[in-house]
């Protein structure tokens, strides 16, 4: 069975930003648990759309000042600090309750909801798509043009993901790569990587399973010989991750098509 996350008590804070000639804007959000009291933070990444040069550098310095911070005071010290400080252009919101799963979880939900960062295409944002509407129209033509006209949404991925335009974001369904890739988690893909496929985890079309017609597996290959040792084809396996299901062994009879190679777990 899956590993069901207990939830915590926890709480969040908002940051809000006043910049001149602007309204005042939600910037950031931190949350922290009550039980462990560990916390972390997340500012928005569009400030060189709003603010001038020299209040950038300014945001740019709050917020490595916030993260430090957090890192070398105790909670406690440290929310005491923020309501006693943070003021005039950088506000911090009375604490509001939350249900935690895991802090990063938690933290992107509360982002996606309260902070309204601008979407920048294939810098900051992905696409995301449902993999039905999508994955008829894919093939050699594909292109980040086509994949746009398909998001449902655009959403912001985390400041370590380096981000292309081959890249999208879509829901896996399914316990077979479980727990690397949990039941209905979010994934990266990118859908033309380049090089092997031998050893990657790729999302797979499988035409002859309507009830899972999208998985991710990884994909092995291996080249087979005949008696006197020519090479004389290339036997495919695509292996779960979780030993509760089988893997297995692609032949011509079966319709099956590698779309895309999966990236990262998002959410």
């Amino acid at each position: 069975m899956s590993t069901l996350l207990q939830l915590r008590p926890g709480k969040f804070s908002l940051f809000q930003v006043v910049l001149p000639g602007r309204p005042e804007e939600t910037s950031g959000v931190m949350v922290w648990d009550e039980e462990s009291g560990e916390a972390t933070l997340r500012f928005r990444r569009d400030f060189h759309l709003i603010a001038s040069e020299d209040d950038l550098e300014v945001m740019v310095e709050i917020e490595r000042d916030l993260e430090q911070k957090i890192q070398e005071m105790q909670l406690d010290q440290f929310l005491s600090w923020a309501q006693d400080t943070l003021s005039n252009s950088l506000l911090f919101s009375d604490p509001e309750p939350v249900s935690i799963d895991t802090l990063d979880r938690t933290l992107t939900r509360l982002y996606r909801k309260y902070v309204p960062a601008h979407i920048q295409r294939y810098e900051t944002h992905l696409p995301r798509i449902a993999l039905a509407a999508a994955a008829g129209s894919w093939g050699d033509a594909m292109s980040p043009e086509s994949v746009a006209e398909e998001a449902e949404e655009w959403l912001e991925v985390p400041e370590d993901l380096h981000v292309d335009d081959q890249m999208f974001i879509a829901q896996v369904t399914g316990r077979s790569m479980e727990p690397e890739i949990p039941d209905g988690s979010l994934c990266v893909f990118r859908y033309q990587p380049a090089g092997s496929r031998d050893g990657r985890k790729v999302l797979v079309e499988n035409y002859s399973d309507a009830s899972q017609r999208y998985t991710v597996k990884r994909y092995t290959s291996a080249k087979e010989y005949d008696e006197d040792g020519r090479v004389v084809g290339r036997k495919v396996r695509l292996e779960p991750l979780n030993p509760e299901f089988q893997p297995w062994e692609l032949d011509e009879s079966e319709d099956v098509r590698i779309l895309a190679e999966f990236i990262r777990v998002l959410d």
